[in-house]
């Protein structure tokens, strides 16, 4: 039985459906990615200025505190690339099986037919490793969080 121009289109919306979502969860760990960078350079200023001799009491604390985050901050930015990387190719295998999809139609043949599902599990695998680098990520954003809420309550 011949797919109609429906089915067909159907089944090359789904993995452009999923696109759509690696692109919004894209956008939000590069959001993060630049927060991450932008932490971890005001970090180090402040590192250098205490270095520099702008100093109050509680630079040796804090000092020490900076030390204690930036290379966890470093490792959380690692997390995050790794994860766009994972969506990144996630989106790739998308592309590749709704293009695959419509080759289909010029050559029907049961190859095609596994390469296709091939492609998007690769895809949905991808995004699976994303979510759990992202979820990993948040759990040592918190870590990072308690450092500096300790410092913060050090100072009093």
């Amino acid at each position: 039985m011949k797919p109609t121009i429906i089915q067909i289109i159907q089944a090359m919306l789904v993995p452009g459906i999923m696109v759509s979502a690696c692109g919004l969860l894209l956008l939000g760990m590069n959001n993060k990615y630049s927060l991450i960078v932008q932490r971890i350079r005001l970090l180090k200023k402040e590192e250098r200025d205490i270095w520099a001799g702008v100093e109050d009491s509680h630079s040796e604390a804090r000092s020490e505190s900076v030390s204690m985050q930036v290379p966890r901050l470093i490792a959380r930015l690692r997390l995050v690339r790794s994860a766009v990387f994972s969506y990144s190719i996630g989106i790739a295998f998308f592309i590749l099986s709704s293009l695959l999809i419509g080759l289909n139609l010029v050559h029907t043949s049961m190859m095609a037919e596994i390469l296709i599902v091939t492609a998007f599990l690769a895809g949905m695998l991808c995004v699976l490793i994303g979510i759990i680098l992202a979820a990993v990520e948040v759990r040592q954003g918190y870590s990072i969080v308690e450092i500096e809420a300790g410092t913060v309550i050090n100072k009093r």
